[in-house]
C-alpha cells in the first residue's frame, strides 16, 4: 500500500507537507478535499482528523498522522535523507524557532477558518480580510527578514546551503501570501531565498498551481 495524503492544494500546511514527501522521495497517493466546500467536516474526515483540518497522512497500516510540522518530523525521523533538522542542538532550535514564526504566528492567526470568522461574526469584507492577513504576514516577515540578515547561519537558504524545514515554511507561506497579492520586494532576502527554492523541483512540484485539483 501506498501512504495517503489527504489535502488541499491552496493550503500552505498541505503545500508544507507536500515539499517534505517530495524532498524525501517517499511516494503518495494524493486525496484532495475542498475547504470552502466543508469537505474536511464531513464524519468520514473527522473520523480521522478531528479537528477537520488537513493535512492528514494515513500511512499504510492505517494511523492517521495530523499536523504538518508532526508529520514533518516523524518523515525526517523515518526517513532521515536528507535531513531537514541539523544535528547540532542549537542548529536545530534556530531551525525550529524559524519555522514556527510561520506555523505558530502567521497561520493560526490567518488560516480559512479565522478568516470566515471575521466574516460571519464581525462583518469582514473581502477588503477587510486582506488588510488583517496583510497585518499579521508583515509584522512576522519583518521580523524573519531580519533575523536572516543579523545571521551568520543563513546561506542560500535559511540555514545555511541546504535545504531546512524553516525553507519548507518560508515557501509554503510565501505561495500563500499570493492569495492576498502580498509582494516580496520589501524582504529582499525573503525573496533571493524563496526564488532559490521556487527552482527545486520538489518545491516546485509541490507548489499550489501545480497540483491535479488546482483551479
Amino acid at each position: 500500500m501506498t501512504m495517503k495524503l489527504h489535502n488541499f492544494f491552496r493550503s500552505s500546511t498541505s503545500t508544507r507537507l507536500r515539499t517534505a514527501l517530495r524532498l524525501k522521495g517517499v511516494d503518495y497517493d494524493y486525496v484532495a478535499y475542498v475547504l470552502r466546500d466543508g469537505d474536511t467536516r464531513s464524519p468520514g474526515y473527522l473520523h480521522m482528523n478531528p479537528q477537520g483540518l488537513v493535512p492528514t497522512l494515513e500511512l499504510d497500516d492505517g494511523t492517521n498522522l495530523p499536523q504538518s510540522l508532526a508529520i514533518i518530523e516523524w518523515l525526517d525521523e523515518t526517513y532521515p535523507e536528507p535531513p531537514l533538522l541539523p544535528s547540532d542542538p542549537l542548529e536545530r532550535a534556530r531551525v525550529r524557532s524559524l519555522s514556527y514564526m510561520f506555523a505558530c504566528e502567521i497561520h493560526p492567526l490567518n488560516n480559512l477558518r479565522v478568516l470566515f470568522r471575521l466574516r460571519d461574526q464581525f462583518g469582514a469584507d473581502e477588503a477587510a480580510q486582506k488588510e488583517w492577513f496583510t497585518h499579521w504576514v508583515s509584522i512576522t516577515f519583518d521580523a524573519f527578514e531580519t533575523s536572516l540578515s543579523r545571521s551568520d547561519k543563513a546561506g542560500r537558504f535559511c540555514h545555511g546551503d541546504t535545504v531546512s524545514l524553516a525553507d519548507i515554511c518560508l515557501y509554503a507561506q510565501v505561495w500563500n501570501n499570493r492569495r492576498f497579492g502580498i509582494s516580496l520586494e520589501t524582504w529582499p532576502v525573503i525573496s533571493r531565498i524563496f526564488n532559490a527554492l521556487d527552482q527545486l523541483p520538489a518545491f516546485a512540484e509541490a507548489a499550489p498551481p501545480n497540483q491535479p485539483d488546482a483551479a
